[in-house]
């Protein structure tokens, strides 16, 4: 019953803290039948499909709005006053559902697969009149809903669960349920990232069944990712034997080929293929091999200049579903691979980086300017290492990763055996001009904030240049939050405008051009670094735009 589950979400909010909700997660699991036990996990990670699906279910509040006055015959001027009051649409339906005064009698017993069915149904409505069955789908489900299932199923829709439950509390959940260790059951789903899957291997085969989790070849896994190093000499000191790399500004790209068959998926495991076919044909011509499993980096290449374009131009591509071929010649890419994890049917995991590499070279057939191995220099002298940096900057490259050459590949992990090398860019005094409430348990603060600069000095008008949600721990967040109330202009759903009162200084890893944000710019990975009590007024517009043209 669906019923069930909405009790034990509601014990999830309320509680604060990490080790109870464990508790309480792993004691649904626990006595959850196996053949609902996925489904049980994926809702209670507060998701509808797994991590590697590429399914997208696309409700926004708007439409949300538009069901609850279908499900409920309130006006929607009603609906959006309560909203504008909770800034949570999922107490909304509730507070809906409950005033309806409609006897239960009359709603059939929701279960889980039913609700979880209907839900997934959303992604394949397309095309003319999908947004009217959408709304229609999603306002049958309330309508037979009680007034807490309609919190949660809202809320579920919207992909905002806020009950606080992250993908460390199911790891550990499911580890307590079945009494596994959690290394076991984090290793087998950085290896298929698919909790309800792993949660169904624990309880039907446990810990020996985790390790026999395995690559399988079209289902996507979580990388290995580099660590940044402050600079190119400490990096070369950490390794006996190392090999410096290019580091392009592109989309890690996993490359899964059968046969004839080619499949695409990013870092956070979003099926690309369809948006690349130019790609896939590359990938047909110079890989050499029945089946296997690659990395690589796939750049966008301005076609005027033939010089690399920033990732945030080339992610058109990646968010494109109509177009592609004009897409194609407007952003055509390159693609830079480095590393072999699966050769026909082998697995490399455990081998050395130096090995893989020589398994990649092996098995590629360059195709110049199109299909590359990335530029690289096994090297431990720092002016050798100093000049192929300069080199990679020169060319338009985002810097260096330095690698251990003898470490084994190990997926999921920032574990230090990968090294990013890039300039250091002079922080900005930016001004907090807006904020968005949390989720879950950061429901009662901002969770995230908007950053604005100055058009011209001493002007009364801020553009946004970005959104800082990262660098502030729970505590500052709540402080701040106490800080800034006092400051708020309006009110629009999670949203607040303020008075540009609080100035702070920012950190980043790049500025780009975006139609995004007001001045025209966004700034990539913002990071807080402190507060500037002393200054009245952000930086001005112009300072953005000077170290936009001094980037290397």
């Amino acid at each position: 019953k669906y019923s069930i589950l909405t009790e034990t979400y509601e014990r999830l909010e309320k509680e604060p803290g990490k080790l109870k909700k464990t508790e309480i997660l792993s004691e649904l699991l626990k006595k959850t039948p196996n053949e609902v036990l996925p489904k049980v996990v994926l809702l209670a990670s507060g998701k509808i499909f797994p991590e590697s699906g590429s399914e997208k279910v696309g409700i926004a509040a708007k439409m949300m709005i538009k069901s609850l006055t279908r499900a409920t015959g309130l006006s929607e001027k009603e609906i959006i006053k309560e909203f504008k009051k909770t800034g949570d649409l999922g107490m909304v339906a509730e507070n809906c559902i409950q005033s309806k005064k409609q006897s239960s009698l009359f709603k059939k017993e929701l279960t889980i697969g039913l609700v979880l069915d209907n839900l997934q149904k959303l992604s394949q409505m397309e095309g003319k009149g999908s947004q009217e069955r959408k709304m229609d789908l999603i306002s049958q489900l309330l309508v037979s809903s009680k007034p807490k299932e309609a919190r949660y199923i809202t809320r579920t829709a919207l992909e905002t669960l806020r009950i606080g439950v992250a993908e460390g509390i199911v790891r550990d959940a499911i580890a307590q349920a079945f009494n596994i260790d959690k290394k076991s059951v984090e290793n087998a789903w950085f290896l298929n990232p698919d909790y309800g899957e792993i949660a169904r291997i624990a309880k039907e085969k446990g810990e020996k069944g985790l390790k026999k989790v395995s690559l399988k070849i079209g289902k996507p896994y979580i990388v290995m990712l580099g660590e940044s190093s402050p600079t190119l000499k400490e990096a070369l000191e950490k390794y006996e034997e190392c090999m410096l790399e290019y580091k392009y500004d592109g989309v890690r790209t996993e490359i899964h080929k059968k046969g004839d068959k080619i499949l695409l998926f990013t870092r956070r495991l979003e099926d690309i293929t369809d948006q690349f076919p130019d790609l896939v044909e590359l990938c047909k011509q110079g890989i050499k091999c029945e089946e296997c499993i690659i990395e690589g980096e796939t750049v966008g290449i301005d076609p005027k200049t033939n010089q690399p374009i920033p990732f945030q131009q080339l992610s058109r591509r990646v968010q494109r579903k109509y177009d592609i071929k004009e897409t194609i010649k407007k952003i055509p890419i390159r693609v830079y691979l480095f590393d072999a994890i699966q050769v026909n049917r082998k697995t490399f995991l455990d081998e050395s980086y130096k090995v893989r590499r020589k398994e990649l070279e092996k098995m590629i057939n360059p195709i110049k300017g199109k299909l590359e191995l990335s530029h690289s220099l096994i090297t431990k002298d720092l002016k050798e290492a100093e000049e192929f940096y300069k080199k990679s900057l020169k060319e338009g490259q985002e810097g260096l990763m330095v690698k251990n050459i003898n470490a084994k590949y190990q997926p999921g992990r920032r574990v230090g055996q990968w090294l990013k090398v890039k300039p250091v860019l002079e922080p900005l005094d930016l001004a907090i001009v807006g904020a968005e409430w949390g989720t879950g348990k950061r429901s009662k603060w901002f969770g995230s904030l908007f950053l604005a600069c100055i058009k011209k000095p001493y002007s009364n008008e801020y553009l946004t240049c970005g959104k800082l949600g990262t660098g502030l721990s729970d505590e500052q967040f709540q402080e701040l939050t106490k800080q800034l109330k006092g400051l708020i202009l309006e009110e629009k759903g999670t949203e607040v405008r303020l008075k540009p009162e609080v100035i702070v200084e920012v950190g980043y890893e790049e500025i780009q051009k975006s139609t995004k944000y007001e001045s025209g710019y966004a700034l990539r990975f913002p990071r807080l670094i402190g507060f500037k009590p002393d200054r009245k007024l952000p930086n001005e517009l112009q300072k953005i735009e000077k170290l936009f043209k001094q980037q290397p």
